[in-house]
């Protein structure tokens, strides 16, 4: 493991977020607020990062092992020192609850523990809502789409951040594919922001919106979120964005270089469109009565529809008190999620889609032994180590989800509300039901089960393994392994020079 290149990334990592620091620091410099909390941030992460980047190590390769370390090492780090400004401020004193926001926002779930959003500081709360920016697309991509690191094993990087059972390059450099997943963000973003100014909203609301729906987060600026808004055209612009970022974005650079073909067969956007439709379709049937007019119905369906198999966790309606049809279809899209190669969480629906179609595999062999059954995915077969290693995610994600909802169900709350609890933070989600439910909140979990709770957002995020390898005690004794053996070799060279009578010996004598 090359210990000396991981260290030198992740300082890399900390000077980065304390660039990013500086927008929200603008703002508050603007709104006339206090700028020290962003100040002492970024002091302690300069103070921090910049000693260990001055001295780059002499082997930058990157192993498979050490992506995995570097990455969850890096979304841990990011999570803790931008839990600073919450606390310095006094907006969330308590250490364990900033990180269980910061986390929340980085990983872009959007859960929350904050009760009153509306009296925070500008500044802050642009933070809050810019961490779901930072973390949408994920910011070691963006370290390799403007530095030039580690030549051809940036792959590793790349494969241990971004989410979907398979990973690859649109162009053959790395960083020209990195640069042009953030150019279609940032592009996505903007056109957002601008909507939202021609449809009335201010600048500042306008920009937090754009982050968060960007990220597929949810953090509002408002307590009741984008219902305080009363503006049917931003819920419907809103709802149309969360749909779009929950695309996979090489489809977007196949639109750009008018590769069509690439996109009509993909199989994955046509499942995701006729999930969204039918979902849509099915709720405001179910829960018509409930609303004045067949368009009110609707918008809310689609936007509910949207924010939930999204993950972006905006909230128009409280869907806690719909229909058991209605709620049952929501967990269940909680589950799927969007597409591989967006800003969403949950499953992935290619994953899905993958073990559904291995499963009818395994059942005609059953059937018939002597046939040949092959995985297909958009007419092309699948290797079959892809289609065991998202079987393999599945049996990993419910040994997570159970540990979760058994860890936080000491606290006392039902056990509806810890098992969306549970899904809402390792999917990535945001709100669940119940107690955490659309008008709910984190809040009163303990400490341990909101500390707990952000871990697995990070889990879910960077979709277990990476943190696994992190926390495994054997990557731990194969590093401090290495360092012994060098110890050694350096001692074995020692006592050969001094047993020998070589050259270099006798001139010393």
């Amino acid at each position: 493991m090359n210990t000396r290149m991981i260290r030198y990334l992740l300082s890399i990592i900390l000077l980065i977020e304390a660039a990013l620091l500086l927008p929200p620091l603008l703002v508050a410099w603007i709104y006339g607020e206090s700028i020290a909390p962003f100040l002492l941030t970024i002091g302690i992460l300069l103070l921090i990062s910049v000693p260990p980047v001055l001295f780059k190590p002499y082997n930058t390769r990157i192993y498979a092992k050490d992506g995995f370390v570097c990455v969850a090492s890096a979304w841990l780090l990011m999570s803790l020192f931008g839990a600073l400004p919450f606390v310095f401020s006094g907006a969330i004193p308590n250490f364990i609850s900033a990180f269980f926001e910061t986390a929340s926002g980085l990983t872009t779930t959007g859960a929350s523990i904050l009760t009153e959003i509306e009296s925070l500081p500008r500044g802050i709360l642009f933070w809050r809502s810019f961490t779901h920016w930072i973390g949408g697309m994920g910011v070691l991509v963006f370290m390799l789409a403007i530095l030039p690191l580690a030549g051809g094993q940036t792959m590793h990087l790349m494969r241990a951040e971004v989410p979907g059972p398979t990973k690859g390059k649109l162009v053959p450099k790395m960083k020209d594919s990195a640069m042009i997943l953030y150019g279609i963000y940032i592009a996505l973003t903007l056109i957002l922001a601008v909507i939202l100014l021609i449809c009335g909203q201010p600048l500042y609301h306008a920009l937090v919106n754009a982050f968060a729906t960007a990220g597929t987060g949810g953090f509002s600026v408002l307590n009741n979120s984008i219902a305080g808004y009363n503006s049917p055209i931003v819920e419907w612009v809103i709802a149309v964005f969360m749909l779009l970022f929950g695309i996979n974005f090489n489809l977007y650079y196949f639109m750009l270089i008018g590769h069509f073909k690439e996109i009509r067969k993909n199989e994955e956007l046509r499942v995701f469109l006729s999930i969204v439709f039918l979902s849509t379709f099915a709720i405001s049937v179910n829960t018509i009565k409930l609303y004045n007019n067949l368009g009110d119905c609707i918008r809310t369906a689609f936007f509910q529809v949207t924010t939930i198999i999204s993950t972006a966790g905006f909230a128009t309606t409280d869907f806690d008190l719909w229909p058991s049809f209605s709620k049952t279809l929501l967990v269940f899209l909680m589950l799927i999620g969007s597409c591989a190669g967006s800003t969403a969480g949950g499953l992935k629906l290619s994953r899905v889609m993958l073990i559904f179609k291995s499963t009818i595999r395994e059942i005609r062999h059953l059937l018939r032994p002597r046939s040949v059954n092959i995985v297909r995915m958009d007419g092309v077969p699948v290797q079959d180590d892809i289609v065991r290693s998202a079987v393999g995610y599945l049996a990993l994600y419910v040994m997570m989800l159970i540990c979760t909802v058994f860890l936080i169900s000491f606290d006392g709350y039902s056990f509806e509300t810890n098992f969306t609890a549970a899904i809402a933070c390792l999917n990535n989600i945001g709100p669940g039901l119940k107690e955490v439910g659309p008008t709910g909140n984190f809040a009163g979990y303990s400490l341990l089960s909101q500390f707990l709770l952000a871990l697995s957002m990070i889990l879910g995020r960077l979709e277990i393994i990476p943190m696994l390898v992190l926390l495994s005690p054997d990557t731990w004794k194969k590093m401090f392994g290495q360092k012994e053996s060098a110890k050694i070799r350096r001692l074995q060279r020692i006592r050969r020079f001094a047993s020998s009578d070589s050259p270099k010996k006798r001139i010393h004598k």
